[in-house]
């Protein structure tokens, strides 16, 4: 038989572990200061100047990926380098 007294704590402990599972900082990722791709093709036509399929816009949307590549990349090797930090420094 358990004691009564263990099963309010251990209820508000499991709720506070399953609701800090939702908890955020709300940080938007790094790559957010890229637009995003569907923006692409209205800003290299830039306002129907730059046709569709001209050396001019395929220029422009490798660009753009390559910008958005290289952001994504710079995230990943930041969290990267955060963890191998954190298992380095475990105090």
């Amino acid at each position: 038989m358990r004691p009564t007294f263990l099963r309010p704590p251990l209820a508000l402990l499991l709720a506070t572990l399953s609701l800090a599972g939702c908890a955020t900082r709300n940080e938007p990722p790094a790559y957010a200061s890229v637009p995003p791709a569907e923006d692409d093709d209205a800003f290299c036509q830039q306002g129907g100047k730059v046709k569709v399929g001209s050396p001019d816009y395929v220029y422009c949307r490798k660009d753009r990926d390559a910008a958005r590549n290289a952001a994504v990349s710079r995230s990943d090797r930041k969290q990267k380098d955060l963890a191998e930090w954190m298992l380095n420094h475990p105090n």
